[in-house]
């Protein structure tokens, strides 16, 4: 599974990005988690507004930082359609 997050490194986006962290070893996954803070990659992902993140290509959230549960949510979703990574 390849995780992408978004964002300059701004309070939200450490936040983002622990929730991701925490998610991920909650559900026992495993995945390629990449940072991307360049603005210009950020706006070549197509998103609206940072912190952003996109789990296997799929734009998940822009311009807010969900909670945790919200991201095993989605996640599970694509742990379950087949994603790039697997379980550890």
């Amino acid at each position: 599974m390849e995780v992408k997050i978004l964002g300059a490194g701004c309070y939200n986006c450490q936040a983002l990005e622990s929730n991701v962290i925490n998610a991920l070893a909650e559900l026992d996954l495993a995945a390629e988690v990449v940072r991307i803070t360049e603005a210009g990659e950020i706006a070549a992902c197509g998103v609206d507004g940072v912190p952003a993140l996109i789990v296997n290509g799929s734009v998940k959230v822009c311009g807010r930082v969900p909670q945790k549960e919200e991201i095993k949510e989605w996640l599970r979703q694509e742990d379950s359609q087949g994603g790039k990574g697997s379980r550890k």
